[in-house]
């Protein structure tokens, strides 16, 4: 029987959970997120290409593909918590000595260290909180956990409005790397998976066994749809987001104006969350996948082809708000679909072919661009990249709502 005070304490545990690994997530999302901003500013200060800006933004997916891959895989082997703390600081260190590079070569091999440690934390983190929630409220829990990424948005392009125009990008990757070592601090207590403790040493499978469950036919469907998904989701995201203070530019608009813009634009992501977030636990995880995957096309769309700020503002904000929503809603999915044995594997693999898709993303644009082609043609291509995700979403896709996972 479960007494009074054992009841009370799992809502400050869940609590406690989630605003520990929220307040790394956050600061995960302020370095990927200034990256855009910092983007603009080197092309000023280095005389950068566009097809060098769009490979700082790939080098950064290259490491973030090879972190989801291994730490998903050593997250089953070793432990969600461990994997955990490592990535963080592995990232922060390597943030804060990209504010001293002074050679384009030497700040892309930082941003490829950097991707690393944040492409392994994000799905571990949401595999971690998975395990730990109970499954009446897991799939909200998993999206507000995401909805950190937006305040991380959000403070990243404070930082960049006030800060990089009057002190310069370095004082603003310096000031990135600072808070990430506190969340040091914050996961010393952090619990790690019941789910995954009660799991023998003895039993974990090896690595390769774990890679091979992945495919079997009781989960080859599932992977089908989760590496498609995770691939067109994270190819248009990095496509347009990490480009968006450089494509404002384009539209003739001052570094200053676009940041100014920017910040607006991500202001859409919390409700775009929090919208999720409610919805996912009355409506069920592939409904709202699609129905947000559906607003985002549409909001490429309508912003690649838009002709004035009024309307690249709106647009924008559309597009965050529907494109946060859809990632939150992914991140409370994709853990959904495979059991605890194998469960930082098959996410780890999925974000990996996903951020792959982010190597992809920023290079189209930079290739496009400078090969003359307008926003239009370019956002296109990201809008119907969207729209295979909706279709495999629908045709490939269980509905997970409340399954209580093995």
């Amino acid at each position: 029987m479960t007494t009074k005070n054992e009841t009370a304490t799992k809502p400050m545990t869940r609590n406690r959970l989630l605003a520990t690994a929220g307040v790394g997530w956050l600061f995960d999302a302020l370095d990927v997120g200034i990256l855009s901003f910092v983007v603009a500013a080197l092309a000023v200060d280095w005389n950068l290409t566009p097809t060098q800006m769009g490979w700082i933004g790939s080098v950064n997916s290259i490491g973030m593909a090879v972190g989801a891959v291994l730490c998903g895989i050593l997250a089953d082997k070793y432990g969600r918590k461990n994997v955990f703390m490592w990535t963080l600081l592995i990232f922060s260190l390597a943030s804060g000595l990209s504010a001293f590079t002074t050679t384009l070569t030497a700040f892309l091999i930082l941003r490829f260290i950097i991707g690393a440690g944040l492409g392994g934390e994000l799905p571990v983190a949401s595999t971690l909180v998975s395990e730990s929630v109970e499954p009446h409220e897991r799939g909200r829990i998993v999206v507000l956990l995401e909805s950190f990424w937006a305040a991380g948005w959000i403070l990243a392009a404070v930082i960049s409005y006030f800060i990089i125009p009057e002190y310069g990008w370095r004082v603003a990757l310096v000031l990135t790397a600072i808070p990430a070592l506190y969340a040091v601090y914050l996961r010393v207590k952090l619990p790690d998976s019941k789910k995954y403790e009660a799991i023998s040493k003895e039993a974990r499978p090896s690595v390769m066994q774990n890679i091979k469950t992945v495919w079997t036919k009781k989960y080859a469907r599932a992977t089908t749809m989760l590496w498609v998904l995770w691939f067109m989701v994270v190819f248009s995201y990095y496509g347009m987001f990490l480009w968006l203070p450089s494509v404002m530019v384009m539209k003739g608009f001052s570094l200053i104006q676009s940041f100014e813009y920017v910040l607006i634009m991500t202001l859409a992501q919390l409700p775009g969350y929090f919208t999720a977030a409610w919805l996912i636990e009355k409506m069920g995880r592939k409904w709202v996948l699609a129905v947000y995957l559906t607003g985002t096309a549409l909001s490429a769309l309508a912003f690649g082809f838009a002709t004035d700020a009024t309307m690249l503002v709106m647009f924008g904000m559309l597009l965050s708000f529907f494109n946060l929503g859809a990632w939150g809603a992914m991140y409370a999915y994709t853990p959904e679909n495979y059991p605890t044995m194998i469960r930082g594997t098959g996410v780890g693999l999925a974000a990996g072919v996903g951020r792959v898709g982010g190597v992809i993303g920023p290079l189209v644009v930079g290739s496009l661009t400078a090969a003359g082609y307008g926003l239009g043609p370019i956002f296109t291509i990201f809008a119907i990249a969207i729209a295979l995700a909706v279709i495999a979403v629908l045709v490939l896709g269980k509905e997970t709502k409340q399954l209580e996972i093995d």
